[in-house]
């Protein structure tokens, strides 16, 4: 078995490696940066809350909705010229990173969106009743409450990000996804496809862990 994987050019995996863990914190931290404050507001505009609008919150929801539903590979292909003028590529770790950010962002707002809903509807009541305005209400209240189900929801996106990572191999983004399909796909190389395959699983797996014990950490009893 050893002799079956001794053609592969293992620095070539170590840099496909990190261009991976690249397009993943990057595009990682710009998500939350953008999926939080998004998440806050469709949760805000709702019915109900202190920012009710109907007609607000129908537009952020459809901007959202329209966002999801566009499958990440067509994604990556229609924001080519969009990657270009904001990054001035669409190749490598950089020219990956907007298309990724666009195609999580929405999906962790949602999540988001779904543990603001999950607190307590009492504490809420109770801070309101103690005159507290919207920024205390989100940053003491809201926010606090919900960190679990924020954390949970940040564990699901970062691995759907990687995913998302794999797919960008297509256009020419690097990392293992691209090296999957260069020599493990139009190289028949499967001994390569295989172990970034292994790779790939095990970052998965190393960020579920963590999420899950963060989760823990955070989750009061």
């Amino acid at each position: 078995m050893s002799g079956w994987f001794a053609n592969i050019d293992w620095a070539e995996i170590g840099r496909a490696t990190l261009e991976t863990l690249a397009m993943l914190g990057g595009s990682m931290v710009l998500t939350i940066l953008i999926g939080l404050p998004l998440g806050v507001v469709l949760f805000l505009t709702g019915p109900g809350q202190v920012w009710a609008s109907r007609i607000g919150n129908g537009l952020v929801a459809l901007v959202v909705n329209l966002l999801r539903s566009v499958p990440f590979i067509i994604l990556l292909i229609v924001m080519i010229p969009i990657t270009v003028l904001m990054v001035g590529t669409s190749l490598g770790v950089v020219g990956a990173i907007p298309p990724l950010v666009v195609g999580a962002a929405p999906f962790f707002a949602r999540l988001v969106e779904t543990s603001l809903r999950e607190v307590d509807r009492n504490t809420v009541e109770a801070v309101q009743a103690m005159g507290a305005t919207t920024r205390d209400l989100v940053l003491r209240a809201l926010l606090p409450e919900a960190v679990p189900g924020i954390v949970a929801g940040a564990t699901v996106t970062a691995v759907a990000l990687v995913s998302f990572t794999a797919m960008a191999g297509v256009v020419g983004a690097g990392g293992l996804g691209d090296l999957a399909i260069r020599f493990g796909y139009q190289r028949f190389q499967t001994d390569v496809m295989l172990v970034t395959v292994a790779l790939l699983l095990v970052l998965v797996q190393g960020i579920q862990m963590l999420g899950d014990a963060l989760v823990r950490r955070f989750t009061r009893r």
